[in-house]
C-alpha cells in the first residue's frame, strides 16, 4: 500500500463492503464521492480489498490521513463453513451437554429425519471443572487451582487455539470464570468468557454465542492483523451487527459482533438516503450475488437480540435483517420432482454466473440478460462484458430437460427468485404486525434495483426508491454508521417486586462503563448518547420484549408506564395482551453511541426542468412473455427532475435499474430514483 501516513489536511475516508460475489468500496475526499466495484476473491478477501484502495487512491497525494470502516464476512464464513479455530469449551462439571442438548426444539415439526445443527466444539473437546456458584452468588464449591493447571496441561497437548469459558450462574457472579480466564491467558491460549460476551441468563444462549466467539477470534486477529499492517497507519474500524462500528483491536477479541456487520451498514445508509427522500417508513431491500437482506424502518431501525448463524444461536443486540438465499448469483436446478427451483446454492464470485465466462450452470443473473435486463456491454461500467451467447446455450440444454423455452425458463427463474424474497418481506414486516403497503420499498445493493419494482407488484407497494449509489450502499452506511456499544446485566425480578431504585442501580455501573469506554475513543460527553430498555415478559413465558426506558432518574410512576408500554406492545406484536397477568423483568440493556462526523450527502436546491435525454440505446427486452422496445439510459446522465415511463433501463456502473410497463420514473432532489406504479398501489 502507499505510505498514506502524514495527517494533512481532511482525512480520506474509505467504506469497504466484501460480499459473496463482489467488494464494493466508497471514497469520500475533497472530490466528494468514488465508487469502485470489483470481484471478491473468497480464498483471499483481504486482496481484493487492497486492490480497491490502491485504485481508489491512485490521484490521491501521499500524505493523505486515511481512514478505512470495513463491513468483514470473515468470522461468518468461518462460522457456515465450519473453519474456525480448534476451540475447547470448558464449564462447570455436570453441565458438559449444554450446547449438544440446546432447547431440545425441532427446527422442522413433521420432519422425523431432521438432523441438528452439531456444535462448535465436540464431546472430546468438552472440560468440566468442579466448581459451582449459586444463583444468589454464595459459592457451594471454590475453583481448584490444581484441576485447572492439570486441564491446561492437557489443553497443550491437544494443541487447542481457543477456549471458551462458560460456567453456571456466571452472568452475575463471574468471580470463577475471571480466575480461570487469568490462568488460561497466562499460558498462552486465546480466551473468551461468558460474563464478557454476554452477561445474560439463560445458560444455553450464552454458552453458544460465547463458543461462537472463540470459534472465530482467532481468525479474524490474524486477518485484521494482516489487513491493518497493509495499510500501514491507516485506522481501520469494523463494522458491527448492531449497526455501529468499532476498532480493529476490539473486533479482533469480539469477533461474534461482526457477523451481520455488511447487511447491518445497508439499513444504515438505506435510512439515511430514505430521509433525504421524505420517507421514514421503509422497507429495505439488499439484493446482492449471493443472498438478499431485507429490514423494516418504522422512523427508526428494528433491533433483536435473537438472532441464528448457520443454525446456532446468536444472543447479541443486532439490526433487525432477514436474510435468505437468493442473489444475482443463486442457482437455477431441477429438483428430484422435475420442477425448476432456485437457490439458496450460489455460484458466488467463482465460478460466478454463466454469462461471467466460466461458471456452467444458469443463475438469477444469467435469467436478467436473456431477457434483456442486463446491459451486456455495461456491466460494470464496462470493466466486465457479459457472454450472452454463453448463457443462451447453457439456458437452451437446461431449458430443454424442462420441456420449456429459454424465455419462459429465464422468466420462470426470475418469478421463483421473486418469491422468495417476498417471503422474507413478509417475515419483517406482516410477521411483525407491520402492513407493507404503509411503507416504500428501499432497493440497493448489485441486482436490488432489478427485481425491485417486481416484488413491490407482489406486495402492493406502490413507491421504490432507488439510491443514485445504490450499488454500494451498504458502503456509503459504513461512512454513515456511528460507534456504537452495547452494555446488560440481569435483573429477573417480578414486576409488582421491582423498584426504580432497584433497575437505576444497574443502570448507573452501566452507563458509567458505557461513558469511559466511548471517551477512550476520543468521544466527548456532547457526543455521546445513551439508550437504555428493559427485556419484560408476563411470568410463565420464555421470552421476552425490549421496551424503552426514559432518559432521566427512574422514578415510580416510570416503571408504572413501563408495565403500560409492555402490554400494548404485546398486543402489537402477537395480537393479545393481559393487563392482569404477572409481569417479569429481566433483563436491562444499554446502548451507547458515540456520534461521527458524517459526509454531506448532495441535495439539489432545485428542481430544473431538463428533459430526458435520448436513450444510449433501445432494445427489445421481456416482460411477462411479451417483447417490449426498452430505451435504456446511463444514469449519470440523468439530472434531478428527470423522468419518464416504464419500460425502462436505467444502468450503472454498479448496478442495473428496470422500471416495468404500468410503472414511472423520476429523479428527486436527493438524487434517488423514484418509480411509482401508476395505478397508485401495485
Amino acid at each position: 500500500m502507499p505510505a498514506h501516513e502524514t495527517t494533512r489536511g481532511e482525512p480520506v475516508r474509505i467504506g469497504v463492503d466484501t460480499g459473496g460475489t463482489f467488494t464494493d468500496l466508497l471514497c469520500l475526499d475533497s472530490r466528494g464521492l468514488t465508487v469502485h466495484k470489483l470481484r471478491s476473491v473468497p480464498s483471499d478477501p483481504s486482496s481484493a480489498i487492497l486492490a480497491g484502495i490502491r485504485a481508489l487512491l491512485e490521484t490521491e497525494p501521499i500524505n493523505v490521513t486515511l481512514e478505512v470502516t470495513h463491513g468483514s464476512t470473515v468470522a461468518t464464513n468461518a462460522v457456515l463453513e465450519r473453519k474456525g479455530a480448534c476451540l475447547a469449551l470448558i464449564t462447570t462439571a455436570g453441565f458438559e451437554d449444554v450446547l449438544r442438548v440446546g432447547r431440545q426444539t425441532r427446527p422442522e415439526l413433521y420432519n422425523f429425519m431432521v438432523r441438528r445443527a452439531e456444535p462448535l466444539v465436540s464431546p472430546d473437546l468438552t472440560f468440566g471443572l468442579h466448581e459451582r456458584i449459586a444463583a444468589d452468588g454464595s459459592v457451594l464449591r471454590p475453583l481448584n487451582p490444581v484441576e485447572l493447571n492439570t486441564l491446561i496441561a492437557t489443553l497443550r497437548e491437544k494443541q487447542i487455539d481457543s477456549v471458551a469459558v462458560c460456567f453456571l450462574h456466571s452472568y452475575a457472579f463471574p468471580q470463577h470464570e475471571q480466575q480461570a480466564a487469568a490462568a488460561l491467558r497466562a499460558a498462552g491460549f486465546r480466551v473468551s468468557t461468558s460474563h464478557e460476551v454476554l452477561p445474560e441468563y439463560r445458560e444455553y444462549e450464552r454458552w453458544a454465542t460465547t463458543a461462537v466467539n472463540a470459534y472465530v477470534a482467532p481468525l479474524m486477529a490474524r486477518y485484521l492483523e494482516r489487513l491493518q499492517t497493509e495499510l500501514g497507519s491507516a485506522s481501520l474500524r469494523i463494522m458491527q451487527s448492531n449497526g455501529g462500528s468499532i476498532s480493529a483491536a476490539r473486533a479482533a477479541t469480539e469477533a461474534v459482533q461482526t457477523i451481520l456487520s455488511g447487511p447491518a451498514a445497508g439499513v444504515i445508509g438505506a435510512q439515511a438516503l430514505g430521509t433525504l427522500s421524505g420517507h421514514t417508513r421503509l422497507i429495505t431491500f439488499d439484493m446482492g450475488g449471493t443472498s438478499t437482506d431485507v429490514s423494516l424502518v418504522d422512523g427508526v431501525i428494528a433491533t433483536t437480540s435473537e438472532s441464528l448463524v448457520g443454525d446456532l444461536p446468536v444472543r447479541l443486540p443486532v439490526l433487525d435483517i432477514h436474510t435468505v438465499g437468493a442473489g444475482g448469483g443463486s442457482i437455477a436446478w431441477q429438483d428430484a420432482a422435475g420442477g425448476l427451483r432456485v437457490g439458496p446454492r450460489s455460484a458466488g464470485a467463482d465460478p460466478g454466473p454463466v454469462c461471467f465466462g466460466v461458471g456452467t450452470e444458469l443463475t438469477v443473473t444469467d435469467a436478467n440478460l436473456l431477457l434483456g435486463r442486463l446491459d451486456s456491454s455495461y456491466f460494470l461500467g464496462g470493466r466486465l462484458a457479459l457472454d450472452l451467447a454463453r448463457a443462451q446455450s447453457i439456458a437452451e440444454s437446461f431449458a430443454a430437460k424442462l420441456n420449456l423455452s429459454v424465455p419462459v425458463l429465464a422468466e420462470g427463474i426470475l418469478r421463483i427468485a421473486n418469491a422468495n424474497m417476498e417471503r422474507a418481506v413478509r417475515v419483517v414486516s406482516v410477521q411483525r404486525g407491520f402492513d407493507p403497503r404503509d411503507f416504500a420499498l428501499l432497493a440497493f445493493g448489485g441486482a436490488g434495483g432489478l427485481h425491485a419494482c417486481d416484488l413491490a407488484s407482489s406486495l402492493d407497494i406502490a413507491t421504490v426508491l432507488i439510491p443514485e449509489h445504490s450499488g454500494v450502499l451498504s458502503a456509503l452506511g459504513m461512512l454513515l454508521a456511528d460507534v456504537a456499544k452495547d452494555y446488560s446485566a440481569s435483573v429477573l425480578r417480578p414486576g409488582v417486586k421491582l423498584t426504580a431504585s432497584d433497575l437505576q442501580s444497574k443502570l448507573t455501573p452501566l452507563a458509567a462503563q458505557a461513558q469511559h469506554d466511548l471517551a477512550a475513543e476520543g468521544f466527548t460527553s456532547a457526543n455521546i448518547t445513551l439508550t437504555a430498555a428493559l427485556a419484560m415478559r408476563y411470568q410463565g413465558q420464555a421470552f421476552e420484549i425490549d421496551i424503552p426506558l426514559p432518559p432521566h432518574t427512574l422514578t415510580g410512576e416510570d416503571l408504572a408506564a413501563l408495565d403500560l408500554d409492555f402490554h400494548q406492545r404485546h398486543a402489537k406484536l402477537y395480537g393479545y395482551s393481559n393487563p392482569h397477568r404477572a409481569t417479569e423483568a429481566v433483563q436491562l440493556r444499554l446502548r451507547a453511541i458515540g456520534r461521527t462526523t458524517k459526509p454531506l450527502l448532495p441535495v439539489a436546491t432545485s428542481i430544473q426542468q431538463t428533459p430526458l435525454p435520448e436513450p444510449e440505446i433501445s432494445r427489445q427486452t421481456i416482460f411477462s412473455g411479451s417483447s417490449l422496445l426498452t430505451p435504456i439510459y446511463h444514469r449519470n446522465h440523468l439530472t434531478p427532475g428527470m423522468g419518464g415511463h416504464g419500460p425502462a433501463i436505467i444502468v450503472t456502473g454498479e448496478s442495473t435499474n428496470v422500471i416495468p410497463p404500468n410503472w414511472s420514473w423520476r429523479i428527486d432532489t436527493a438524487g434517488t430514483l423514484v418509480a411509482s406504479h401508476k395505478g397508485g398501489t401495485a
